[in-house]
C-alpha cells in the first residue's frame, strides 16, 4: 500500500494554508448601525412568577407574559423562555425555545420596551410546526396587546 500523492492543484508550503474563517474588515466609511437594545435572559424563578402574575396574551402559537418594572429594579429588556413537558420530550421543547429565541432576538430587540419583563411560553405543537413568519407576526400581535 502507498501513502496518497500530495494534490497538485493547492499550496503545500506548510503554514501558508487559508484560514478557516474568513475575517471581514468592517469598512470605516459606511454609516455607523444602530444597534438595538439587548436582551437579558431571565434565570431567577422569582422573575418568573413575577411575569406570571403580570399581563398575558395568548396567541396561536405562544403565551406572552410581560410586566413593567418598577424603576428601582434591573435596566433594559429581560426575557425568558419555558415549555412544559405538555410540549413534548427534551428535544421538542429544545427546538420549540430555540424557535422562541430566535423570534424573541428579532423582535424584542425592536419592539420590546425597556424596563419590561418578558416570558415566552411554547404551545403544544403550535410552536414548533408553526411558520416562523407566522411565529413573528403572532409575537408582534401579542406585544401590541401588552403594551396597548
Amino acid at each position: 500500500m502507498t501513502p496518497p500523492e500530495d494534490p497538485q492543484d493547492g499550496p503545500t508550503v506548510p503554514g501558508k494554508t487559508p484560514p478557516a474563517v474568513s475575517v471581514c474588515v468592517p469598512d470605516t466609511q459606511s454609516e455607523v448601525e444602530v444597534t438595538p437594545a439587548k436582551l437579558t435572559v431571565l434565570s431567577k424563578r422569582r422573575d418568573f412568577l413575577r411575569a406570571a402574575r403580570a399581563r398575558r396574551q395568548g396567541t396561536a402559537s405562544m403565551m406572552v407574559q410581560g410586566r413593567k418594572r418598577h424603576a428601582s429594579e434591573a435596566t433594559g429588556i429581560r426575557v425568558g423562555f419555558t415549555c412544559s413537558k405538555k410540549v413534548g420530550n427534551a428535544v421538542a421543547r429544545n427546538r420549540a425555545k430555540r424557535r422562541l429565541r430566535e423570534a424573541a432576538r428579532l423582535i424584542l430587540t425592536q419592539q420590546g420596551r425597556d424596563g419590561w419583563d418578558y416570558v415566552l411560553i411554547g404551545r403544544k405543537d403550535e410552536t414548533a410546526a408553526r411558520p416562523f413568519p407566522a411565529l413573528l407576526k403572532d409575537l408582534e400581535y401579542a406585544l401590541r396587546k401588552l403594551h396597548g
